[in-house]
């Protein structure tokens, strides 16, 4: 599988994102210029984690009019597969390709800790491989991952199965203390109505190998390499 990770001024996650794609999963990963207008020949797109443009303005407000992201709408709409990560999540709902916004952690702190994740939702090529409740542990590192739309947004979300991802205890309990950044309903990632583009704010690329602390991440790579069909897991 080919796929073109997006590189803005800031980026900082875009090599840990190859590196795991091409060095532990043996797949094509090449790092695109934001300028880039064209990707045709790649079968998934990257947003990646950082601080796009300095975070200026508001986290991903500038990222979102780079000539790069015409294309990546256009890829979305077609169906293509697009991951934001982070800076990525952030970027993706500036520019309307998913609802709601990031806010500064409640704590006011940035925080760089393990998290646990708990599978929610329907189907998405992105989570396809993991099980209804099943948990993973995979990092954050944000200072602004606190996820927040209005109570009629959350709750279409909710109703239409498009939260994804849950802060949790490694039981799998959702409890206000295994909540990192005070994102509203303890929401770590969402996907599109389509189900093509997830954003999440923890690092799957930063869960890529035993040597760092864990490869959960892996298993949202492996359920788009697997075919990452839209059936309902």
């Amino acid at each position: 599988m080919k796929f073109a990770i997006i590189r803005f001024p800031g980026t900082w996650s875009d090599r840990d994102c190859r590196h795991v794609l091409q060095n532990v999963l043996g797949q094509q990963a090449d790092i695109v210029w934001h300028r880039e207008t064209d990707l045709s020949g790649y079968d998934a797109v990257v947003l990646p984690g950082g601080f796009s443009y300095g975070d200026y303005l508001r986290t991903g407000a500038i990222a979102r009019f780079s000539p790069v992201m015409d294309e990546v709408l256009k890829f979305a709409k077609r169906g293509g597969p697009v991951i934001g990560i982070c800076n990525g999540f952030q970027i993706l709902c500036e520019s309307g390709l998913l609802p709601g916004v990031l806010m500064r952690n409640d704590s006011l702190q940035f925080r760089c800790e393990w998290t646990h994740l708990r599978r929610e939702g329907n189907a998405t090529p992105w989570a396809a491989g993991l099980r209804t409740g099943e948990v993973i542990r995979i990092p954050i590192s944000h200072g602004e991952g606190n996820y927040y739309a209005d109570e009629e947004t959350v709750d279409e979300l909710e109703d239409a199965g498009r939260v994804i991802f849950r802060y949790c205890e490694a039981s799998g309990l959702v409890t206000p203390q295994s909540n990192p950044n005070g994102s509203v309903r303890n929401i770590a990632g969402i996907c599109n109505a389509a189900g093509n583009v997830l954003g999440m704010m923890p690092h799957p690329e930063r869960a890529g190998e035993a040597l760092v602390g864990g490869s959960d991440g892996n298993r949202i790579w492996e359920s788009l390499l697997a075919g990452g069909s839209l059936a309902t897991v």
